[in-house]
C-alpha cells in the first residue's frame, strides 16, 4: 500500500476525533443547497481538497461509498450525533488498513511470479539468438561493438551511456533520452552491470540482460520494475577511470 493511503487512513483517526472534538465545543448548523457554486477561495480549497482526496482514492481503487464519506464529515464538523465513536472508527481503519496489507502481498507475489516466468521465456528464447553469450551466473550478453580501450575493475570509475527495458520492450530509463551519460563507481550499481562492466572495453557497445537475481531481486525498484523482473540494457562504454590514474591526478593537486 503507497504511504500516502497508510497516512490518509492513519490521519482520518485523528482528523475525526478532532473534528467531533471542535464541533462540540462550537456546534454549527448545516445548510444545504440545491446547485453549488465556487465563489470563494474558501469554496475554491473545500471542493479541491475532496477532489484531490478522491482521485488519489480512485487511483488507489479504493472501495469507499461516498455518500457515507460525505456524511461522516459533514456529522463530524456540525456536531451532529456520529453513528461510531472514534475509538470505532481507530478500530474499523486499523481492521481496514491490515486488510489492504494482505491485499497488497498478495498482488506483489502474483506479480512476482509472473515476472519470473517472463523472464525464464525470455533469457531461454534470448540465449539461442546468434552472438548471445551466457556467464556462470546467468548473464547473457551480445557484443555490438568490441572496444579497443581498457577494461575497468571493480574499483573505476566508468562514464555510460544505457537504455534500460523490461522483456516487454518498456524502456524505464535511459541516459541518452537525457542527454547525458552516467558516471559511477564500477561496484556501486547491480550485480549484473558490475559482472558486465568489467568484461568490457572501453568504446564497447554491449546488450546485456540480466535475470532478476544479478538486478533487483524479489523487491520492486521504482514505478515499472516490478520483483522478480529480467532487464534488458543497451550499454555502451564511453569511458573507463582507472583508479589509480584518480588518485595520482588527486595527489599532483
Amino acid at each position: 500500500m503507497q504511504r500516502w493511503l497508510m497516512l490518509c487512513l492513519v490521519g482520518g483517526v485523528v482528523f475525526l476525533a478532532a473534528c467531533q472534538q471542535s464541533a462540540q465545543e462550537t456546534p454549527q448548523e448545516t445548510t444545504e443547497s440545491a446547485a453549488v457554486t465556487l465563489d470563494t477561495d474558501q469554496d475554491k480549497v473545500s471542493y479541491g481538497l475532496g477532489m484531490d482526496i478522491g482521485n488519489k482514492l480512485k487511483s488507489q481503487e479504493f472501495d469507499l461509498d461516498p455518500d457515507l464519506a460525505a456524511q461522516g464529515l459533514k456529522d463530524a464538523l456540525s456536531g451532529n450525533e456520529t453513528l461510531m465513536t472514534p475509538e470505532e472508527v481507530q478500530q474499523s481503519l486499523q481492521a481496514l488498513q491490515q486488510r489492504l496489507l494482505q491485499e497488497q502481498q498478495k498482488k506483489q507475489q502474483e506479480t512476482a511470479a509472473k515476472n519470473a516466468e517472463a523472464g525464464r521465456a525470455f533469457l531461454e528464447a534470448n540465449k539461442a539468438k546468434e552472438g548471445v553469450q551466457t556467464t556462470e551466473s546467468g548473464l547473457q550478453y551480445k557484443v555490438v561493438e568490441k572496444g579497443d580501450g581498457p577494461q575497468p575493475d571493480a574499483d573505476d570509475v566508468v562514464t555510460v551511456h544505457y537504455t534500460g527495458k523490461l522483456v516487454n520492450g518498456t524502456v524505464f530509463d535511459s541516459s541518452r533520452e537525457r542527454g547525458k551519460p552516467a558516471t559511477f563507481p564500477v561496484n556501486g550499481v547491480i550485480p549484473g552491470w558490475t559482472e558486465a562492466l568489467q568484461m568490457m572495453h572501453e568504446g564497447a557497445q554491449w546488450q546485456v540482460v540480466l535475470p532478476a537475481d544479478l538486478a533487483y531481486g524479489a523487491r520492486q525498484a521504482g514505478p515499472q520494475i516490478g520483483p522478480n523482473s529480467t532487464l534488458v540494457f543497451d550499454v555502451e562504454l564511453l569511458e573507463v577511470q582507472k583508479k589509480d590514474t584518480e588518485a595520482n591526478a588527486t595527489a599532483q593537486q
